[in-house]
């Protein structure tokens, strides 16, 4: 299931949905009998079907609505037939299965009348992702390949508490001193006198990427207790709601992710420097800790499946249908 399981939300599109790509020469292969199966009448026959010209896309959770618009776009798949068609393994399984040409085994299956399933061989062509952590890339430089990454679209990291909790403002250094240590009661920025407990994410993860690289950066985090490890941002984001029933918890995310995927009315985000993460603020970098998501594929890989498609995400038609999926596009003049 792999980024299915960090999503609560329903992805559909929404009343204004329009198509924007017609003639896609994204297209899915051959469909072959891969078996058969009992059913109450018989036996019934089951699907393989080859990826052709539409590249096989993996990534991280919060990109997931960007890849079911793609396979509504290209493929003119239905919501649901998009849902079980697309797949991603999560930020750092992905990057493992480009570096190293594996298939995609999240991928999913198409749920018609037959039962369709993605050819199960195919290496991943292309990933959509956040940036990669230090691991990533010696993993890469042990595998002699060099990663391509565009950015496609904008976000926000950001911070979250508990709604009843009175801080609804942290610098950059207060967060720094919180995660290392220096800081460990709210009344020292302006709340209650109870602990903080600051949550973080599992090595390697996307969102423990982004906390290292954006805001600790050479600042060494403690580490985490064993009760303060989210294993998945849906994970981190119940327990900074619900963590003792009291407003002490603070933990990490992307906007998009809670905005989208797993909304929880327990939670806000904190405004960092007085400034919050909207849209206005992400696009222009006035939220310190805006962030683009990218596409990447292999050096090499330019004229193939997976880079023909991230040629098309970085154009008009491409950009159009990220921001039909709700992103905030990144532009399509990118070098």
């Amino acid at each position: 299931m792999g980024s299915w399981l960090h999503i609560t939300q329903t992805i559909e599109r929404d009343a204004n949905w329009r198509r924007i790509v017609n003639d896609s020469p994204f297209q899915l292969g051959e469909k072959t009998v891969r078996g058969s199966w009992h059913v109450p009448d018989g036996t019934q026959d089951y699907y393989e079907i080859a990826h052709g010209t539409y590249p096989s896309i993996d990534g991280s959770t919060v990109a997931v609505p960007m890849a079911v618009e793609f396979a509504r776009q290209h493929l003119g798949l239905s919501d649901d037939d998009a849902a079980s068609f697309v797949g991603f393994s999560t930020t750092h399984q992905a990057y493992e299965n480009l570096i190293t040409k594996a298939p995609n085994y999240a991928a999913g299956m198409f749920r018609g009348d037959e039962a369709v399933f993605l050819d199960d061989t195919h290496p991943v062509d292309l990933i959509i992702v956040t940036g990669p952590s230090a691991d990533e890339l010696a993993l890469a430089a042990r595998y002699g390949v060099t990663l391509i990454q565009k950015p496609v679209c904008y976000d926000a990291f950001v911070f979250i508490t508990h709604k009843n909790n009175p801080v609804d403002d942290l610098t950059l250094e207060q967060i720094r001193d919180i995660y290392s240590g220096k800081i460990t009661n709210w009344k020292e920025v302006g709340g209650d006198n109870v602990p903080i407990a600051a949550y973080q994410r599992e090595e390697n993860s996307g969102s423990q990427t982004g906390m290292i690289d954006l805001v600790m950066k050479d600042t060494p985090m403690l580490p985490p207790e064993k009760v303060k490890v989210a294993i998945g941002m849906g994970m981190l984001i119940d327990v900074v709601a619900e963590y003792r029933n009291n407003n002490a918890s603070i933990g990490y995310t992307y906007k998009y992710y809670i905005d989208n995927l797993y909304k929880n009315e327990d939670i806000k985000t904190l405004r960092i420097g007085g400034i919050p993460a909207n849209e206005e603020n992400i696009r222009s970098g006035a939220y310190p800790l805006s962030v683009c998501y990218y596409g990447v594929i292999r050096a090499g890989d330019e004229d193939s499946a997976g880079g023909r498609f991230l040629a098309w995400m970085l154009s008009e038609e491409g950009q159009a249908c990220i921001e039909q999926a709700g992103y905030i596009p990144y532009g399509y003049d990118i070098p």
